[in-house]
């Protein structure tokens, strides 16, 4: 229909219309493709908040931050969001959830394209409404999910589209996680079986390549919190866009 942002707000009356403006304003400045709501950035309004939505906030706004790639992003379900027109073609429609992984899938999507993600702080407003997500349904399908966005979001990242330190990193750390793994269960196995008490030394050939695997795999996830996308794409395909116009004008 010739937008230019698209915004989405969910139809329970815990997204206030008045912060519409703050919320795209990132967007109009060309600072980030999307922005989401943030609830956890105003304490006041946060102690309105129901404990066990914030409880469950910290553990899936964390996964969520290591499946998609989005690592400055918090309450990863608000359903308060903008994205600049330009970005949706380019996503991929069939991995968009239709129901209440659709903000978390959208996040992985962004992931995959390297677009710019960013929060605003926009208080809920919590009346006696119900909510019609089920806990436990949430509990077992979305880390899952999340699971298997993070890892085909590291294969694409890291393995297909380029080969990094990170790449190395988890190589290397899984290696050595492995190794160490193995020579350890298989001497466990061995006292058991025996019960000669394994020595000093090989406790350490065990230990030593597990805790090398760990921080291997540290420095991998530092260097991709480091590498999180900042750039906005859709400024250069827009500047694209006005460039082809120009061309065949």
């Amino acid at each position: 229909m010739g937008a230019e942002i698209i915004v989405k707000l969910d139809a329970d009356d815990q997204m206030d219309p008045a912060y519409l403006l703050p919320l795209i304003a990132p967007i109009l400045s060309g600072e980030a493709d999307y922005t989401k709501g943030n609830r956890f950035l105003r304490t006041r309004e946060l102690r309105r908040m129901p404990v066990a939505r914030r409880i469950g906030n910290l553990g899936l706004s964390f996964m969520t931050k290591v499946a998609s790639g989005q690592w400055p992003i918090f309450d990863p379900t608000n359903g308060y969001t903008a994205i600049h027109a330009a970005i949706v073609p380019l996503l991929d429609q069939s991995a968009i959830d239709r129901r209440y992984f659709f903000e978390s899938s959208m996040l992985l999507e962004l992931g995959l394209l390297r677009a710019a993600v960013r929060d605003v702080s926009i208080p809920a407003r919590y009346q006696d409404e119900p909510s019609y997500l089920s806990k436990r349904k949430a509990f077992l399908e979305f880390p899952r999910r999340l699971l298997r966005g993070f890892r085909h979001r590291l294969w694409l990242q890291y393995f297909v589209r380029d080969f990094t330190g990170v790449s190395a990193f988890l190589i290397s750390g899984l290696a050595f996680l492995i190794l160490g793994g193995t020579f350890g269960a298989y001497h466990w196995f061995l006292s058991s079986q025996t019960g000669v008490v394994a020595s000093t030394g090989t406790v350490m050939l065990a230990v030593l390549p597990v805790i090398l695997g760990m921080q291997l795999l540290l420095q991998a996830m530092i260097a991709d919190i480091q590498n999180a996308p900042v750039r906005p794409l859709h400024r250069d395909l827009i500047f694209i866009e006005s460039l082809q116009d120009d061309l065949g004008a």
